[in-house]
């Protein structure tokens, strides 16, 4: 393993420095949808092992008090290294003073979030699948 490198900027990763990523993910995102997403992102940090992405963390947010974590996701060979734990306090140390950093997650991921200073809150949300398998959003909300 090379020394470790986290990169935030945008355009800091290409898609062809990603792979081994989402496993288990029933419909998983493509290199290029990752690389959008986080490059769209409010902020963002990429773990990278030599020139190869091992791991990242998004937020998405008003910019403002208000922050969303959708994704954290290290390689599975690379996971028990506090790489994920790395991330959060980086991008944490990005939000600042944010009123409000929420995520949701797997209910047995609660214990490595509260590990990290989250706290367990309700929740609920609404998926749709069609829209990582098109490379984008293919239903609008409108008539809701």
């Amino acid at each position: 393993m090379d020394e470790l490198t986290y990169l935030t900027g945008r355009g800091a990763v290409a898609p062809g420095q990603i792979e081994g990523m989402f496993v288990g993910w029933p419909s998983p995102p493509s290199p290029q949808q990752l690389v959008a997403v986080m490059d769209g992102s409010y902020r963002r940090v990429w773990a990278l092992d030599g020139d190869r992405v091992i791991g990242y963390i998004n937020a998405i947010s008003d910019g403002v008090l208000n922050a969303f974590i959708p994704w954290l996701e290290v390689r599975p060979d690379y996971q028990g290294r506090g790489i994920g734990a790395e991330l959060v306090r980086r991008l944490l140390a990005q939000l600042g003073d944010m009123y409000a950093v929420d995520l949701c997650c797997d209910p047995g991921m609660l214990p490595y979030y509260e590990k990290l200073g989250f706290a367990r809150l309700a929740g609920a949300g609404l998926r749709n699948p069609r829209a990582i398998m098109s490379g984008g959003a293919s239903k609008t909300l409108a008539g809701l």
